[in-house]
């Protein structure tokens, strides 16, 4: 806890008192942080904690229910299946998701409160693909984060698109855009923003 908010601290404080006082506040703060061990015990198992997810395709009817973080780290041959089936269906090309996309994912999750498998509209898009769809739809971004294996396009089953929406804006994490004739929200490992 100290450790995250030592950046704020020092930027707002350091102006603000001396130095000598602004350290012996700081090494207070850690012996306190350090006489709670229960606190930085449950953090860190939480942050360790299994991390799983399940996927259907909807254009090649692959499904997979995973683990894909465990023991503190991720899991290799799960990353894989994964980009296997986040692939673009319309070439074959596998392409690494980033973990931080499959994180988003699982926090969205959490927060929708269901386990139900995520349906894929479009995990990753080959450039040629991308350009394809651009040029039928004004709605595909030239230089879209599909190609770099960051974004993602999804439904969840019996979960409206406008919940799932609000549920990601909620995280405040990553691009939400909202698409209602299609009936899909997009997510994105870009800065916060919604549309």
């Amino acid at each position: 806890m100290v450790d995250g908010s030592l950046d704020l601290i020092t930027a707002h404080t350091q102006k603000q008192m001396p130095r000598r006082r602004f350290l012996q506040l700081l090494a207070a703060g850690s012996a306190a942080a350090m006489s709670f061990p229960e606190v930085a015990s449950a953090a860190t198992k939480h942050s360790q904690s299994p991390r799983k997810l399940a996927f259907n395709n909807l254009h090649t009817g692959e499904k997979v229910s995973l683990t894909y973080f465990e023991k503190g780290k991720y899991v290799s041959d799960a990353l894989k299946e994964i980009d296997k089936v986040l692939r673009d269906h319309r070439t074959d090309e596998v392409h690494p998701m980033d973990p931080n996309l499959l994180n988003y994912l699982y926090k969205l999750q959490a927060n929708l409160e269901t386990n139900k498998p995520i349906s894929i509209i479009s995990g990753y898009r080959s450039p040629a693909t991308n350009e394809a769809l651009r040029s039928k739809s004004g709605g595909v971004a030239k230089k879209s984060k599909h190609m770099l294996g960051k974004a993602i396009d999804i439904r969840i089953e019996n979960i409206e698109s406008t919940h799932i929406r609000d549920a990601a804006i909620a995280l405040r994490q990553g691009g939400v855009g909202y698409y209602s004739r299609s009936n899909f929200v997009h997510l994105d490992t870009g800065t916060f923003r919604h549309w």
